[in-house]
């Protein structure tokens, strides 16, 4: 997938969500099932799920070979990526991975700014997305908590499919 085709995904995944919350019932935004999250700790997840990301991309490129080495397999494509994902879910069996264990209700009464911080973070990745080089972008890794270490461009792939996957999830149960 080239990197436009990234740039689309993610915005219209991040837009899909933002439309669903816009219409979505305000008094809903700290309810959720009985024993799962909250539709505010949905979308706090994936703030704190893009920020790392981002953070990552923005530091010296021999930083990241250094302290994660370089990509020694081939890409996968979009389809792969979701279907890895989903057998790693059911592995995880709902575990919950560090960046996401703090989900106090109390950081989730701004629904404005937290929304703002997911766009504005969306907008990042989109920009930084189109910056990297094509090369760099299959040969530089990150770890994801997961899928293990992932090349950076199926790391924005993922983040799509990620978006999607706590949209349909929203979409199904709340």
């Amino acid at each position: 997938m080239d990197k436009d085709t990234i740039v689309n995904l993610l915005e219209d995944k991040h837009q899909d969500l933002i439309n669903w919350l816009e219409n979505h019932d305000e008094d809903k935004w700290e309810t959720g099932p009985n024993g799962k999250w909250t539709t505010g700790q949905h979308v706090l997840h994936l703030l704190q799920s893009i920020k790392p990301l981002n953070d990552a991309l923005s530091m010296p490129k021999f930083m990241l070979r250094y302290k994660f080495g370089k990509s020694n397999r081939d890409l996968r494509n979009y389809d792969a990526i979701v279907n890895r994902y989903q057998e790693r879910l059911v592995e995880a069996q709902g575990k919950t991975y560090k960046g996401s264990q703090n989900m106090k209700i109390p950081k989730l009464k701004d629904k404005a700014y937290i929304l703002t911080r997911l766009q504005v973070e969306n907008k990042k990745l989109q920009a930084k997305t189109l910056r990297w080089k094509d090369e760099a972008l299959n040969d530089y890794i990150l770890p994801h908590p997961l899928m293990g270490k992932m090349p950076i461009r199926e790391l924005m792939m993922w983040t799509a499919h990620h978006v999607e996957h706590h949209t349909n999830t929203l979409k199904e149960k709340y």
